[in-house]
């Protein structure tokens, strides 16, 4: 059986919700399957709205890499088990960027993700 491509996926850090959000729409291909892992709540402003081609998870605020690195693998395999063509994951702090980015690139993920270049708002 043949093994899918690594997922390509793009961290998304810094400015508020609304600019992480607008930065990822930015860069959204109509029609191509994407996901979005958010961290944080809505401001009430959302700009990323599900659809059939655009899967949005909502993760309460924390520390993706520490206190928040369970609710971030259970968030993370759900998606990849619908094999979206895209994932993009915003932070709502960029202090441990390089440990989330360090984590992804650990077994299991390393074989799953390809981390494309940070996305810094």
């Amino acid at each position: 059986m043949k093994r899918p491509l690594p997922l390509q996926t793009t961290l998304v850090a810094g400015g508020t919700g609304r600019t992480r959000e607008a930065a990822i729409a930015a860069r959204l291909d109509p029609g191509r399957a994407c996901a979005v892992i958010l961290e944080g709540l809505p401001d009430g402003h959302a700009i990323l709205t599900p659809d059939s081609s655009l899967q949005v998870q909502r993760i309460a605020p924390g520390c993706l890499c520490c206190t928040g690195n369970l609710v971030l693998r259970v968030t993370l395999n759900r998606i990849l088990r619908q094999r979206p063509e895209r994932l993009f994951i915003a932070l709502a702090a960029g202090e441990h960027l390089d440990q989330l980015r360090s984590w992804l690139l650990a077994p299991p993920y390393d074989q799953l993700l390809e981390l494309t270049p940070d996305l810094l708002t």
